[in-house]
């Protein structure tokens, strides 16, 4: 394989991969009570993961830039330059690996408090025609704030034409779980993964906020499909029911920070936050209901249960569970040429455990095996570059661009 752009492989599969998609079957950062979603001193049930973490894999993590201030999200230029989004507000370029002190200009000021920021950046696929650049980012106040996702256009070293094409219908008055990761579809349509909007006690309309996962007139605690434009897409799965948002892809999810789409398969996969343990691995088909608050692995903070359901008909279970959680962030299909054992595997980031994991799975998509390659820093995100490398973000006051290298060359 050579050493194409991942979306210029991607997107190489166009309508045959969405065809089969279709007709699928059903600042400082805090940690994550407001970053990585356990809090301090916070012990976890007993270990869960269908597969448990084995040797230590064979490469080795090489920084290339430091000097980021949390950075969210990454996406690489045509000419191989890297625009990284920092969660306080500011998008930076990287040239020639070196960090250009001077943040591109043209972002509007976001709600930079808790989790929220500026978060996860993609391109559009027709990038270097059009120059649309994507973002997801939190907007409000304490007391209501709500995920949107804008495009720009990148003219040199500034954005310009900022617009909002989507937004979450409903503001939360917490500062937790924007989701906020992007994915694009082989046809041409974005998935938008939207957290849930907060732990317990958190509530909206009397009721506690979670529950809005489980309702279709909501767009909190689901993943959206959208055009290019922001549009309802005709053939997203309840775009036919009166009784449910006509942009919902999925839904029952509580804070999905991993997502990305097999360039050569079309198939969906998410990571999610549980609560205390219960942290997911996921594959996506739209219309389909992942169960939470219903169904969880994962406990109150407190240590009490949220429920005693584990599994219910009608709610498709995880292929892997963390407990005690890892915070996954980052996601990844490995498809390129640098580490050929590697191909169709998924790397996930976690924030509690420092560290990228390396997911096995067999022809029927099952979790085989995990291994971890230890960070030492809170891994925010996970990519893919054009070059074929695996890249990390670390997420910390001075956070790190980082290069997974075979050991010994």
């Amino acid at each position: 394989m050579e050493n194409a752009s991942r979306w210029q492989r991607f997107f190489a599969q166009g309508l045959a991969i969405a065809t089969l998609a279709s007709c699928a079957a059903t600042s400082s950062t805090p940690l994550e009570s407001t970053a990585t979603d356990a809090p301090v001193g916070a012990t976890a049930p007993p270990a869960e993961s269908v597969a448990q973490t084995t040797t230590p894999v064979e490469v080795t993590p090489v920084t290339l830039v430091e000097g980021l201030e949390n950075p969210w999200g990454m996406a690489w230029l045509p000419n191989g330059d890297i625009l990284v989004t920092e969660r306080p507000g500011r998008l930076r370029i990287i040239r020639d690996g070196q960090l250009d002190p001077t943040p591109i200009a043209g972002v509007p000021q976001v709600f930079a408090v808790g989790q929220g920021g500026l978060l996860d950046i993609a391109l559009h696929p027709n990038f270097a025609e059009n120059y649309w650049v994507y973002f997801t980012y939190s907007d409000g106040t304490r007391d209501a704030n709500r995920t949107q996702v804008a495009r720009a256009r990148l003219e040199g070293d500034r954005l310009s034409e900022w617009t909002v094409i989507f937004e979450v219908d409903r503001a939360k008055p917490s500062t937790q779980h924007f989701g906020a990761r992007l994915a694009w579809l082989p046809d041409g349509t974005l998935l938008v993964a939207i957290g849930d909007g907060g732990n317990s006690p958190v509530q909206l309309d009397g009721d506690l906020i979670r529950n809005q996962a489980q309702n279709l007139q909501s767009r909190l605690g689901k993943i959206v499909r959208i055009r290019e434009d922001g549009s309802i897409p005709p053939d997203n799965p309840f775009v036919n029911r009166e009784d449910a948002d006509p942009l919902i892809w999925s839904y029952g999810h509580r804070n999905i920070q991993g997502l990305d789409v097999d360039p050569e398969t079309g198939v969906v996969w998410s990571t999610e936050h549980g609560p205390r343990g219960g942290d997911e691995l996921n594959q996506i088909q739209p219309g389909e209901n992942y169960g939470w608050p219903v169904v969880t692995h994962g406990r109150e903070y407190s240590g009490s249960e949220i429920t005693a359901e584990r599994s219910r008909p009608g709610m498709v279970d995880p292929l892997q569970i963390w407990t005690p959680s890892k915070a996954p962030s980052g996601l990844v299909v490995y498809r390129g040429d640098r580490y050929p054992t590697w191909q169709g595997q998924l790397f996930s980031g976690g924030l509690v455990t420092r560290d990228v994991r390396r997911i096995e799975l067999d022809d029927a998509g099952t979790v085989v095996n995990e291994s971890a390659i230890n960070i030492g820093q809170r891994v925010r995100d996970v990519r893919e570059g054009p070059d074929g490398w695996l890249y990390v973000l670390t997420d910390e006051p001075n956070g790190r661009l980082i290069r997974l290298e075979p050991m010994g060359g």
